[in-house]
């Protein structure tokens, strides 16, 4: 009986010492003590696939390489591990992703079924059940496996954690430098300039993505500094105020705040607190005019949707995006107006992937981090929905690769990939487990307990 622990791309294979001790003295499955989980755990924190000593006849080492390669290679954050039939399934999956501690998908194929599990930040329970109904049947566990890493790579959002690259686990053994010489002379090292090519392929798209949006940005500081010398306003001035000079410093400390967040800015999301540094200023702004010529204070309220240069919106209109549904939309008066008229109002076109420039919500993703830091999380859902740039939002790739915290489009929390430890939803991991019954009664039928 072997074991078969892949780690290739440059990673050490290493085996869990209790899995070589089972290996030498169980003569059967029966005979075999389960392998704990956090030895499974560490062993997918080194390679993406781990086969249990007693279930090596269900995925051969060199099937479990090849399936360990092609998750590396597309750098995604997915983790299989195939385990005998018996092993013990209660709370199974949340064991297995506290003891792992890193954000992604998670497959387990044990005996002759299958079920997955997912935090919701790389992909949604309804994908992941999705994912487990189109494999199931399969009774070649090879085809399976297969089937469900290839759809995953297409769905599955964030990167692979780094250890699977970085050298792995400490107190490697001489039998694990062996076995590592043996994998690189196979072509290991291949593989692992493959996953290092796709990730800095990764990291340049999200520098592109910032350097288009850096335009964006910088257009809406320097139109947020010409308001203030357009204010013209001195705080020793005849008439000025506490309140007025308040207004004033705060407005200040948000142009110098947003110039030092766009300046230290390494992708697009980071740029939502440079936006929303600019709102805040802008309000600032508002105050200390209305303070200046006695009106009445404005009431906090978004910016125009249509352009956040435009200031502080005055009422709510309905509009609908070409082929969308009506919303209520804030609006500045120039806009309120337009649309009143019947005109279309001036929305702020931006350049797309293609070159041309289109409204920001028919743009590319990287400008929801800049309308998340002008419309915050609660509002910015309802505004976009059924545009372009609301349904990126919606996909479960979008908080990996844009962040997240934008309400409705996906939820906060780490990226697949990132090492949380046991900070993850519960509800992402269980789904149904209990008394021992993988699924809630209903493993292998891709019944997800509630899902």
């Amino acid at each position: 009986m072997k074991a078969t622990l892949v780690r290739t791309s440059a990673r050490l294979l290493l085996v869990p010492i209790a899995a070589l001790v089972a290996m030498l003295m169980a003569g059967a499955p029966s005979a075999h003590a389960a392998t704990d989980v956090s030895q499974i755990a560490a062993a997918l924190r080194d390679s993406p696939v781990y086969v249990d000593p007693a279930a090596s006849g269900q995925l051969s080492s060199a099937d479990a390489e090849a399936l360990a390669d092609k998750i590396e290679a597309a750098d995604k954050p997915v983790f299989v591990a195939v385990l005998p039939e018996g092993y013990p399934t209660e709370d199974l999956f949340r064991n297995l992703r506290t003891e792992t501690g890193v954000t992604g998908l998670y497959g387990i194929r044990l005996g002759d079924e299958f079920d997955a599990r997912a935090d919701s930040s790389v992909l949604s329970n309804q994908g992941v059940a999705n994912l487990v109904a189109s494999v199931q049947g399969a009774g070649d566990p090879k085809a399976q496996l297969n089937d469900f890493v290839d759809s995953a790579l297409r769905n599955v959002g964030g990167s692979a954690p780094s250890s699977w690259s970085d050298g792995g686990s400490e107190g490697v053994s001489a039998g694990g430098l062996i076995v590592l010489g043996a994998v690189v002379a196979a072509g290991g090292a291949g593989a692992y300039t493959l996953v290092r090519r796709n990730r800095r392929r990764h990291e340049e798209e999200q520098r592109a993505a910032l350097e288009k949006l850096r335009v964006v940005v910088d257009e809406d500081i320097t139109a947020f500094g010409e308001e203030l010398e357009r204010l013209d306003f001195h705080p020793g001035e005849p008439g000025a105020t506490d309140a007025m000079r308040e207004d004033y410093e705060r407005a200040l400390d948000a142009y110098e705040k947003a110039k030092s967040h766009m300046a230290a800015a390494v992708k697009p999301e980071d740029v939502r607190p440079v936006t929303q540094c600019v709102d805040d200023g802008r309000f600032a702004l508002a105050q200390l005019a209305a303070r200046r010529e006695g009106r009445p204070l404005p009431r906090r309220r978004p910016p125009c949707f249509f352009d956040p240069r435009h200031g502080l919106s005055v009422a709510d209109v309905e509009w609908a995006p070409d082929g969308g549904a009506v919303r209520d939309v804030p609006v500045c008066a120039a806009d309120q107006a337009r649309i009143a008229e019947g005109r279309d109002p001036l929305a702020r076109e931006v350049a797309t992937d293609s070159g041309s420039r289109r409204p920001y919500w028919e743009a590319g993703p990287a400008y929801g981090p800049w309308a998340g830091g002008y419309f915050g999380s609660g509002l910015l859902p309802a505004l976009l929905v059924g545009t372009l740039l609301g349904n990126m939002m919606a996909t479960s790739a979008y908080a990996a690769d844009y962040g997240s915290g934008y309400g409705d489009f996906g939820g906060a929390g780490y990226e697949g990939g990132d090492v949380s430890g046991a900070d993850f939803s519960g509800s992402d991991f269980g789904g149904g487990f209990g008394g021992g019954d993988f699924g809630g009664g209903g493993f292998g039928g891709g019944d997800f307990g509630g899902f």
